[in-house]
């Protein structure tokens, strides 16, 4: 497999296993994690954009692969993208730049998936 097919299977397969334990609080925080993502006063894509950038920031690699995956399926161009990480890496600094390597790859191959 490749890295998006690893990433979701396994981002999947965790998840369920979370979800089976049974947690109200984990529930909770994964329902409060899907609502803030909903349409409201900003858009679907204004909040996944938001959420790409904030995850580069914070150097959280499966955060920046699951909001890449949502910026493909709700339509950004790889160009978007691309300044979306710039401006990113801008805010937290060349210690993201790693991060910004493995977001470039991962998109990349998103774009054949």
């Amino acid at each position: 497999m490749g890295l998006v097919e690893d990433f979701n299977s396994y981002r999947s397969k965790m998840n369920d296993k979370i979800m089976d334990s049974d947690s109200l609080i984990i529930k909770r925080i994964f329902n409060l994690d899907t609502n803030a993502y909903a349409e409201g006063h900003l858009d679907v894509k204004s909040k996944e954009l938001i959420g790409l950038t904030c995850s580069l920031v914070l150097r959280c690699d499966d955060c920046v692969k699951y909001h890449l995956g949502k910026c493909k399926e709700v339509g950004f161009t790889t160009s978007e993208v691309h300044e979306a990480m710039g401006v990113a890496t801008l805010v937290g600094g060349t210690i993201v730049i790693p991060h910004l390597r493995r977001a470039f790859e991962f998109w990349e191959e998103l774009q054949n998936v």
